[in-house]
């Protein structure tokens, strides 16, 4: 007897497009532990120390006019494959988002804050989304994902 959740030609659905899809009786989990490693490995922190935040309430992101370029291509590399994380993972769509506005001409002060969110990754690898199978599929969430009312500096 088949599951509900098995497709019928190709069998139960284990991975798709970069997300884990974990199905049992009770539900669906979706995570991104093995893109979040692969990311890891490609930016070089796959041996890092892991935090517990994503992003430090002491930071200040700005236009930094002084500050020390990086790459244009790997810092836009970097936060677009962030960007695809947060499929999966709200914990890190404030953070990745801030990176995000400094994608023309970035200095070294945004690459740190983007390499801050990889090192909490390395903690929070096998963090996803769990839908349980015998409630309602309305989505309801709440976020404080502003840092309590973090400012940013222009």
């Amino acid at each position: 007897m088949k599951s509900e959740f098995e497709m019928s030609m190709m069998g139960e659905l284990n991975y798709f497009l970069g997300l884990q899809v974990k199905q049992i009786k009770d539900g669906i989990f979706l995570n991104q532990a093995k893109y979040c490693k692969d990311l890891l490995r490609k930016f070089e922190m796959d041996k890092c120390k892991p935090i517990n935040t994503p992003f430090s309430t002491s930071c200040h992101l700005d236009h930094d006019e002084v500050g020390i370029s990086v790459d244009e291509t790997k810092y836009r590399g970097l936060i677009g494959s962030l960007l695809y994380l947060t499929a999966s993972r709200p914990d890190i769509m404030f953070a990745v988002c801030m990176c995000a506005r400094f994608q023309s001409a970035p200095k070294e002060s945004h690459f740190n804050a983007a390499k801050r969110i990889l090192t909490y990754l390395q903690g929070t690898k096998e963090v996803g989304l769990w839908y349980l199978s015998n409630i309602s599929l309305s989505l309801i969430g709440y976020s404080d994902s502003d840092f309590a009312g973090f400012k940013w500096n222009m």
